[in-house]
């Protein structure tokens, strides 16, 4: 744990250096694109250096200056498969957004989903000595935290305070500096594979670039699409993506829970190109052109030519209707809802005080998606699109392009961690004790 926590802090500390430098890019690695956004940095220093608890610590003014987006390779599942392709896809990107933005990036913070996340909360108590609050106190609770055993092979992604309770006061953001005698914390923990995360940080290593960040793909889709009430009345972001569909809940301006399902439009697009006897390039073409979920009268008498290229000419002239094609799309669609449907069940959604759910991602814009998701996950459903970040091109102000502007908003006004705080000296020295203590016991 004290490995991970040095190593979240010299990311940040890079992460803040690049800003301070100007200029940093972000990167989102997906199943079905590669996304890179380059920002450069107005130069406000003395707002880089600002201090605060909350989703609004240390931001700072900057914009867009390029932006490019390849065909992912070597990516399944939102975790890289095959790594000299995916790093020839991550180069594409790099550079055709350097040439866009006439600047040479050293520093990226990078975005993935998959690698089974899991959440826990944490709480954690301590008596206060000056009775004012202090940025050691807020360490020393924030250490007090009882971190669970979250196995072997997993790595602490994200640890953020989402609530802080002064004597018998909750819901505070920021305590530093208020009267009291108790300071308490509730803690969100997110793990993911340890493997995933260092494939991309191999990956990103062998493209010559340093890796200053790395974040989940639901928890900055969720900051982009979301609006504020949503962020702190609760909510909740599906980003259905090419390989995976994340799962992220808000409440009170923070994430409280995460998850992913392995599914997503490439399955669907799968199932066209098995149902039609068409390649998957023919299956994503018709799904994108005439997709949907919903079927009316009208579906049976609209005929869609495939256009194969096998050089049969009788087969690749076959027309199907609209009809037959919804009919393969809609039961895929229903079964990644269903199993979202699951996971917010089980992360205890239904509890929040508002069920909106908001639906973003290159596979959100299946027509009828929408009025489908309504009927399945509950009735406060909307389409989202990224916001808060202006100057984009305007390729890049999709649904697809949620977590590549979350990054932006992540890189820029980060949310406080456990890491951004000095740890007690008495803490870590327990704990490497306790691991040299267990080191020799394991070993003589």
């Amino acid at each position: 744990m004290i490995e991970l926590y040095e190593s979240q802090r010299a990311m940040r500390n890079m992460r803040k250096a690049a800003m301070q430098r100007g200029v940093v890019a972000v990167l989102d690695v997906g199943t079905f694109k590669i996304s890179c956004l380059v920002l450069r940095f107005d130069g406000s220093e003395a707002q880089i250096d600002m201090e605060g608890v909350g989703s609004m610590a240390g931001q700072t003014g900057f914009r867009v200056i390029g932006a490019a987006t390849t065909r992912s390779r070597g990516v399944r599942f939102g975790e890289i498969e095959a790594m000299q392709e995916t790093e020839r896809a991550i180069r594409t990107a790099i550079q055709a957004a350097q040439k866009m933005a006439k600047i040479r990036v050293d520093h990226v913070i990078a975005c993935f989903s998959g690698a089974a996340p899991r959440s826990y909360g944490l709480d954690g108590k301590i008596e206060l000595e000056g009775h004012v609050v202090t940025e050691n106190d807020v360490a020393r609770v924030l250490a007090e935290c009882e971190v669970p055993d979250y196995g072997m092979g997993r790595e602490v992604l994200h640890a953020q305070p989402v609530n802080f309770a002064l004597d018998h006061r909750s819901g505070l953001s920021d305590p530093r500096g208020q009267m009291g005698q108790e300071l308490s914390t509730d803690m969100h923990m997110l793990t993911v594979d340890a493997t995933a995360v260092q494939n991309l940080a191999y990956c990103v290593k062998r493209c010559d670039l340093e890796l200053a960040g790395i974040a989940s793909s639901a928890y900055v889709s969720g900051m982009a699409s979301l609006v504020e009430d949503e962020q702190e009345l609760g909510a909740a972001c599906i980003d259905i993506g090419g390989g995976a569909t994340g799962i992220s809940i808000f409440m009170k301006k923070h994430m409280i829970y995460a998850d992913t399902v392995r599914m997503g439009g490439d399955h669907v697009t799968s199932d066209i190109s098995m149902g039609l006897q068409v390649p998957a390039a023919v299956a994503e073409r018709i799904k994108t052109r005439n997709g949907g979920v919903v079927a009316t009268g009208m579906d049976d008498r609209d005929m869609i030519e495939l256009e194969g290229e096998t050089g049969d000419w009788e087969h690749d002239r076959r027309t199907v209707s609209r009809a037959e094609l919804i009919g393969i799309m809609r039961p895929r669609v229903e079964e990644i809802l269903e199993e979202v449907r699951a996971r917010l069940d089980a992360a205890g959604f239904d509890s929040l005080p508002s069920q909106q759910i908001v639906l973003t991602g290159g596979s959100s814009q299946i027509p009828g998606l929408d009025g489908l998701a309504s009927k399945i996950l509950g009735q406060q459903v909307r389409l989202g699109r990224p916001m808060r970040v202006h100057g984009l091109p305007q390729a890049a102000t999709g649904p697809g392009f949620s977590s590549a502007v979350g990054m932006c908003l992540y890189a820029t006004h980060p949310q406080d961690e456990w890491w951004d705080f000095d740890l007690p000296v008495e803490r870590s020295s327990v704990r490497s004790i306790k691991r040299a203590v267990r080191w020799l016991r394991d070993n003589w």
